[in-house]
């Protein structure tokens, strides 16, 4: 890919099979396909069949077409599950999570004399609280584990196959899709009976005194439901029968947008060195959590959590990193 954008510029056109995509490698690009002509490209391209099967038929916050069933979705996760006072009604989660973090750090520390994983805890961290905040039910660690993997399993079926790009080859993948189909049959059979025990809670509280006083899942029992047209980026004409893809390394190892971008330097965020809008509002510096319209909703919920979680483990633990062979001239990229 970076090849192909020193030799086409920042923006291409790339063929794969019957799908065409348009490839955007440049900030200002980014920028005026995000921010500026944002209700333009803020619907979703159409998927392969087994991501249908699994987002509902597109009935997803972040699957669903730009429109009505979207701004529903939306509108009832952010307002009735991420906001502020919502985060604060799941505090003694977010401190049961940490201690359980620290926990799993402190055991994997004594017996790997002091190695620990840092991510993978973190992890399971905030998915313990993911889980909370959704079911609003007490789970044990086994009961997570088995949820965690299950959830594995699914975005393992749900990468993309050859099929995907010529479908005339689909008679050759019906083991993958009956796998698949499998997957989401666990993926049902796994969630749907907390489901019906938070409806269950709902109506007899007192059968669970544990249960959270509100969960995410609690909004859509009753949730009410209220095409792209052709565009030009960079003065080249879209059609709106492609894909419109962001390469992103073109944007993290700009020079003109960051300082030495091939070097790791902690401190690049600190004492006023670099700053970066993370929401791309005023320009686009990186994409943590997209940008425009399709923003992330939980990028609120995301800061709480990350910053509680790091001043839990850096309060408690001293931890020496080090790093070696460090090769950050990747196609893809590393977050440290």
């Amino acid at each position: 890919m970076r090849e192909l954008r020193q030799k086409y510029g920042p923006i291409f056109t790339l063929r794969m099979g019957t799908r065409t995509m348009i490839i955007i490698s440049n900030a200002d690009l980014v920028h005026e396909a995000l921010v500026q002509k944002g209700q333009v490209f803020a619907s979703r391209p159409r998927e392969n069949p087994t991501r249908t099967v699994f987002s509902c038929d597109k009935f997803t916050v972040n699957a669903a077409v730009y429109g009505p069933v979207w701004r529903s979705l939306r509108k009832n996760m952010v307002q009735n599950g991420l906001s502020s006072i919502k985060l604060k009604e799941f505090r003694a989660v977010r401190k049961s999570a940490m201690d359980k973090m620290i926990e799993k750090i402190r055991a994997e520390a004594d017996a790997n004399d002091g190695v620990v994983w840092v991510l993978k805890n973190a992890r399971f961290a905030v998915f313990c609280i993911l889980l909370a905040m959704c079911f609003g039910v007490e789970m044990d660690e086994k009961t997570i584990e088995m949820i965690d993997q299950m959830m594995k399993s699914v975005l393992i079926a749900l990468d993309p196959r050859l099929d995907d790009y010529l479908p005339i080859l689909s008679p050759f993948f019906s083991k993958q899709r009956k796998r698949a189909m499998d997957v989401r049959k666990q993926q049902i059979e796994t969630i749907v009976p907390f489901i019906e025990k938070r409806k269950k809670i709902l109506e007899s509280p007192e059968i669970d005194e544990t249960a959270a006083s509100f969960s995410y899942l609690d909004t859509l029992f009753d949730l009410k439901i209220e095409v792209t047209e052709p565009a030009k980026l960079g003065g080249y004409d879209i059609p709106t029968d492609v894909n419109v893809e962001i390469f992103l390394p073109g944007i993290s190892d700009d020079p003109n947008l960051w300082s030495e971008p091939e070097k790791f330097d902690p401190d690049r965020f600190f004492l006023g060195k670099e700053d970066a809008d993370m929401t791309g509002i005023s320009g686009v510096k990186m994409i943590p959590f997209g940008m425009g319209r399709r923003i992330c909703p939980g990028l609120n919920m995301a800061t709480v959590h990350g910053s509680e979680k790091y001043r839990t483990v850096l309060s408690l633990l001293h931890i020496d990193i080090t790093l070696q062979n460090l090769d950050t001239k990747m196609n893809a990229i590393t977050t440290l």
